[in-house]
């Protein structure tokens, strides 16, 4: 190997320490989890019982297990030799906070602890590895969201050129963030398949999953909101401490998004985040499903409700004077983004999706149906939350259209198939370019060797970003289609059109099917061919290099046990709005999908870690994922509001579902104990702590050991 680390952080300014993953860890370990050495036997009960029999003489050190004790001077550090813990420091801001904090009429802080846990999509991790002598082509197959960057990662590490090194992603059980970055498997079983000559195969149990899959942690959020009489903000400014883990694998993402999606719905004039990222012994961190963005929906929200609590206004009424206007759009807000580029909304209508997921929710009707339930001994609450992403991360994703010689449209993308729907994304997108049948389109996703320039599936960005080149390579094949028809059915191309796999001649009747015309266009040695450029094909990167901002309303109705801590969800109303949807269907899917992950981060996962940094819930048992039974009746409503960044219109959609959810629970559990003043400040909310906080009106930020 040319290199023995793994250097796959984002590039970032803010970085202070560099916490590069070793491929196998020599003289220390940092995390439980991190591997030390490879068995490789002739099956998996071989290898598991060979590798229980490596020994490794360990000598402990001190542990950081508090993100708030890994940030103080004196504190241990996570690695020998570091001066800190402090990873990474930035800060997000504009405009002058300090003087109009002096000189606000209403000014309210607020401490926040948030949790997320990991991805624990139904699929673990997997790598399998073959080396071709023949060809000398090392072929990996993997469990990965990013193709192209685990490639070219292996050509580094390997030193192999991109010849030689081909990466394809089987249909993948799941991904949801923490498959987008590169493991140190990958790499082990690549090598290993070249140093033996034959096929090597890992994949991870369950267990693996909890200690060496990455993950989401904590963030204490120190914040405040400055607003006038009428519920105006001002403001917003605060500090936000980030458990980065012990390794710095995909960068700052995550509590950069967190920062930046934390004003995205509202109109602040001013606003000021100090980020540190804290380094502790703990899985390292990148982004689970939303990328930080939740923590800062979470945040912001919170703030809001806060101030309809002591101005004595509805929560909604507060948000409905803060909210950027549907005429201001496109709107550049004074956020800049990582590139120095203002973050500019494209378009939405961010108060009529609130007021239609209240109506739907018949949010007026609800004192009634409170009182009334009180009156039967019952704690009902409603509360809503609204959230705005940026999906469709460019700068280009590249497609090829073609039509082979037995007329089956085929199209090549590097996208990855991850559950989320992506063949039939692109099926549709073009088939109603290319005759109107999606079972003639055939989609080869996620292989390297097909698509040389991608970047894979993340932030919401597939149906932008490749869907966009797509449609436009759809429509280039589209005419070199109709030209050769024309030639071949001896008319014009205005008397032409496409149904399902032939091209029929309004004049005559006659026709031509794709194969026939796709032949045509290859041509033969001697013989003119019907299009300037020969074959029936196309590759298009369209470039996008700003976002399309998708937004949501997610409105939850719940029931507290006063006596338990215990909460049922009742009912979930969820507006959205993802510009054009193509696939109605599938949007539904994913954002309920989303919802579900919401539900689980605002009430049940909790990755745990004792005091020594060992993990305390490694199993499924332990660590709660929601399910049917947890998961009241959905309404979804859908908004659209077309983008104009692309042809198709379309937003990303993915992500939407989990953003709102947790504010929205603890909003509405604030509401049905809004009598004993207790206030939720941390996530997830467990019975226990609860039912503390109905004893003495308040949720401390502590998370439980």
């Amino acid at each position: 190997m040319t290199s023995t680390t793994l250097v796959t952080a984002l590039p970032s300014p803010a970085f202070k320490l560099e916490l590069h993953r070793p491929v196998l860890a020599s003289t220390e370990v940092t995390h439980v989890g991190e591997a030390v050495a490879v068995v490789i036997a002739a099956d998996r009960y071989l290898a598991e019982d060979a590798a229980a029999m490596v020994e490794v003489d360990y000598e402990p050190l001190p542990a950081v297990a508090d993100l708030r004790a890994g940030a103080m001077v004196d504190s241990p550090t996570v690695q020998s030799g570091l001066p800190n813990n402090i990873v990474a420091e930035f800060s997000m801001e504009f405009g002058n906070t300090e003087q109009v904090f002096k000189t606000a009429p209403y000014v309210f802080a607020e401490e926040l602890m948030q949790h997320r846990g990991g991805s624990h999509s139904i699929e673990c991790r997997g790598v399998v590895a073959r080396h071709d002598t023949s060809e000398d082509v090392l072929t990996v197959w993997t469990s990965s969201q990013t193709p192209h960057a685990a490639k070219g990662i292996l050509c580094a590490l390997l030193g192999r050129d991109d010849s030689s090194v081909r990466v394809v992603l089987p249909d993948v059980g799941g991904g949801f963030g923490p498959k987008l970055v590169f493991y140190i498997e990958e790499a082990v079983i690549a090598l290993s398949a070249l140093m033996l000559g034959v096929p090597v195969k890992w994949i991870e149990d369950r267990r693996e999953h909890f200690v060496a899959t990455t993950q989401e942690r904590d963030q204490l959020w120190n914040v405040e909101i400055a607003v006038d009489e009428d519920a105006k903000i001002l403001g917003v400014r605060g500090q936000v401490l980030h458990d980065h883990g012990a390794y710095s694998v995909r960068g700052t993402n995550v509590p950069y998004g967190s920062a930046s999606a934390m004003t995205l719905p509202y109109r602040v004039p001013v606003f000021k985040l100090d980020v540190k990222c804290v380094a502790t012994n703990k899985v390292p961190v990148t982004p689970v499903r939303g990328a930080g963005q939740p923590q800062g929906v979470f945040a912001m929200e919170r703030l809001l409700d806060r101030v309809a609590r002591e101005l004595k206004l509805d929560r909604d009424t507060v948000r409905s004077r803060n909210l950027v206007p549907a005429d201001a759009m496109p709107y550049e807000t004074p956020m800049k983004n990582r590139a120095g580029v203002a973050i500019t909304l494209d378009s939405g209508n961010y108060a009529a999706c609130m007021e239609a997921a209240m109506h739907a929710a018949n949010w007026k009707n609800f004192p009634a149906r409170q009182e009334e339930a009180r009156k039967n001994g019952r704690r009902l609450g409603i509360g809503l939350a609204n959230s705005v992403e940026g999906t469709g991360r460019g700068p280009y994703d590249q497609v090829k259209v073609r039509i082979a010689r037995n007329g089956l449209v085929e199209v090549f993308t590097g996208a990855a198939a991850m559950g989320q729907g992506t063949r039939t994304m692109f099926s549709q997108i073009v088939a109603e370019v290319l005759g109107g049948d999606m079972d003639n389109i055939k989609v080869f996703a996620g292989d390297t060797s097909n698509a040389p320039l991608a970047f894979g599936g993340f932030n919401s960005r597939q149906a932008v970003m490749g869907g966009s080149s797509a449609y436009k390579a759809a429509k280039v094949v589209r005419e070199k289609l109709l030209v050769a028809a024309a030639v071949s059915l001896k008319c014009s191309i205005d008397d032409l059109t496409i149904e399902g796999r032939t091209v029929r001649s309004n004049l005559t009747g006659e026709c031509a099917d794709f194969g026939e015309l796709a032949i045509a266009s290859i041509g033969l040695a001697g013989f003119a061919i019907p299009n300037e450029i020969p074959g029936l094909e196309a590759t298009e990167h369209v470039r996008i290099d700003a976002m399309a901002y998708a937004n949501a309303t997610a409105v939850v109705e719940l029931e507290v046990d006063e006596e338990t801590g215990s909460i049922r969800l009742e009912k979930i109303t969820f507006a959205h709005d993802c510009g054009k949807m193509i696939h109605p269907q599938s949007v539904d899917g994913q954002v309920i999908g989303g919802i579900a992950h919401g539900v689980g981060n605002g009430l049940f996962e909790w990755m745990g870690f004792n005091e020594d940094a060992q993990p305390v819930t490694t199993n499924l048992a332990e660590y709660l994922l929601v399910t049917a039974t947890e998961m009241p009746p959905i309404q979804l409503v859908h908004i659209e509001s077309p983008s104009p960044l692309n042809e198709l219109g379309i937003k990303g959609v993915g992500e939407a579902g989990v953003l709102p959810m947790a504010a929205a629970i603890a909003s509405a559990v604030d509401d049905a104990l809004a009598d004993l003043g207790v206030a939720i400040r941390q996530v997830p909310i467990f019975p226990d702590r609860l039912l503390k906080a109905i004893q003495f009106g308040n949720m401390t930020c502590k998370m439980p050991q």
